[in-house]
């Protein structure tokens, strides 16, 4: 991802976007059973960008709040026809927004930094080869 460029993440029927600037502050994988569910993959890839990297949303969403481990609330933001989940807001991280890498459909996404929640990953689920692997949140 470049820096300076707009990159777009859409939902499955592209009606909620989200535009940010320039590359993820740091990208994540993540094996807890929350992010599973969330994606109904094994394991969720999230990209964070700052804030004041964000140049606009555009389309309907809703939000569903959870509560994380830590005790502190995310809200998730999907789309109300697809379902999608494009973003959500972490009241531990208030100077940031985590978006769906997914979201991205871009085949030159940079890969996760790190992976987080391992304890909950099947054991065919591998990071890139040096990325850290935490059994649950550093």
């Amino acid at each position: 991802m470049k820096e300076g460029a707009i990159h777009e993440a859409v939902c499955a029927c592209g009606g909620l976007q989200i535009r940010v600037k320039g590359p993820p502050d740091y990208v994540s994988s993540c094996a807890c059973q929350a992010c599973q569910r969330r994606t109904g993959a094994p394991f969720g890839v999230t990209a964070i960008y700052l804030n004041e990297q964000i140049v606009g949303r555009s389309g309907e969403s809703r939000a569903w709040r959870r509560i994380a481990a830590s005790g502190n609330w995310v809200d998730y933001h999907f789309c109300p026809t697809c379902g999608s989940t494009v973003w959500w807001e972490a009241e531990a991280r208030p100077t940031s927004v985590a978006i769906a890498g997914g979201a991205f459909a871009d085949k030159d996404f940079p890969p996760p930094q790190r992976m987080l929640w391992t304890e909950h990953r099947a054991p065919w689920v591998r990071p890139p080869e040096g990325v850290p692997e935490y059994p649950q949140a550093p």
